[in-house]
C-alpha cells in the first residue's frame, strides 16, 4: 500500500508501486506556493496523491514539474489542469509524439511486436487502466532549456536538465534549503533498447553533474529516499564499473574478474547486473 512520508519541513512524497509502475510523487510546500514533482501514471494516481496530502491539511499544488516524458510520470497530468505544468523543452517535444497514439490492448501489443514499446510498460499500463483506457496527453504549460529556479517562499527548487541513459530529457529537482535531490529516473539504465544498458560516456557525464549538488537525501523514483552516504556507494559502483568497462573493452567475464580483484570478494547480484548492463552498452 502506498504511503505518504515526509523529509524535513517542506518535502512530502508518496511511495511507489512496482506492479503498475507508479513512481514516487513529491510535493514541496513553500510559504507562498507549492510544487508537485511528476504527475503520476494515471489520473487516479495523481488524485490519490493529492487526496492523501489533503488529509494532512495540504492544499493542491500551484505548479507541477515533470522529470521526463515516460508514460508513468505524465499520464496523470490531465487531472491537474488547474495547476501550472513545467517541463524541459525536450520533454514537451517527446510528449507531443505520444498524442496520436492509441492505448488499447491491441495497439499496445502491436507496438511491442514492432519494437516501439516494451512489454514491461505495456503490461503495467494494462494493469493501471483496467476499467477504461481514457488517456489524454496534456502538454506542459511552460518549458525551459537547461535550468529553472523557482522560489516557493522560504524554499527554492532548482530544475536542471541532466540527461542520462534512461531518458535523454531527464530533469532533476534540487530542493535547496532541504538539501534533497529528486532524481526521477535519470540514475537508471536504458531499458528501452534491445538490451538494458548503461554507456560509459553518458553515465560519467551524468554523475559529474549529480555530484555537484550538496544533498543530504536522494529520491529514486522507483525506489526510495536514501541518505547521501548510501547514494555515494551507488555512484562509486557505477564509476568503478564504468572504468573497468573501458579497460576490458566491454568483455563481461574480464570485467567481473577485474571488479572481483578490486573489491576482494565474490560479486553480489547488483554488481553482476551493473557489469552486464555496462557490457551491453559497450557492445551497442
Amino acid at each position: 500500500m502506498q504511503q505518504i512520508k515526509q523529509i524535513g519541513d517542506r518535502f512530502y512524497y508518496q511511495t511507489p508501486v512496482s506492479e503498475t509502475d507508479r513512481p514516487i510523487l513529491g510535493m514541496v510546500v513553500g510559504d507562498e506556493k507549492s510544487l508537485m514533482i511528476d504527475a503520476g501514471n494515471s489520473e487516479a494516481h495523481a488524485r490519490y496523491f493529492l487526496e492523501e496530502l489533503s488529509d494532512r491539511g495540504l492544499k493542491r499544488p500551484d505548479m507541477v514539474a515533470l522529470t521526463h516524458w515516460h508514460w508513468d510520470h505524465i499520464f496523470g497530468l490531465s487531472a491537474l489542469r488547474d495547476t501550472v505544468s513545467i517541463s524541459s523543452f525536450q520533454t514537451k517535444e517527446e510528449m507531443a509524439k505520444l498524442i496520436p497514439l492509441s492505448w488499447s490492448d491491441a495497439d499496445l501489443d502491436q507496438r511491442v511486436e514492432e519494437g516501439t514499446e516494451i512489454e514491461f510498460c505495456a503490461t503495467a499500463i494494462k494493469k493501471e487502466f483496467v476499467n477504461h483506457r481514457h488517456i489524454t496527453i496534456t502538454l506542459p504549460d511552460l518549458t525551459f532549456e537547461d535550468k529553472l529556479e523557482i522560489d516557493l517562499g522560504g524554499v527554492t527548487c532548482v530544475l536542471q536538465h541532466v540527461g542520462g541513459d534512461h531518458a535523454a530529457d531527464s530533469v532533476v529537482v534540487y530542493i535547496k534549503e532541504e538539501k534533497i535531490l529528486f532524481l526521477g529516473d535519470c540514475f537508471y539504465p536504458d531499458i528501452f533498447s534491445s538490451k538494458t544498458n548503461y554507456t560509459v560516456r553518458t553515465t560519467n557525464q551524468l554523475l559529474d553533474v549529480l555530484e555537484g549538488f550538496e544533498g543530504e537525501w536522494v529520491i529514486l523514483s522507483h525506489g526510495e529516499a536514501i541518505p547521501i552516504e548510501e547514494f555515494k556507494k551507488e555512484v562509486k559502483l557505477l564509476r568503478t564499473v564504468s572504468s573497468i568497462t573501458e579497460a576490458c573493452r566491454g568483455n563481461q567475464q574480464e570485467m567481473q574478474r577485474s571488479f572481483k580483484g578490486i573489491v576482494g570478494r565474490e560479486l553480489n547480484e547488483e554488481e553482476r547486473e551493473v557489469i552486464q548492463e555496462f557490457a551491453n552498452g559497450y557492445s551497442l
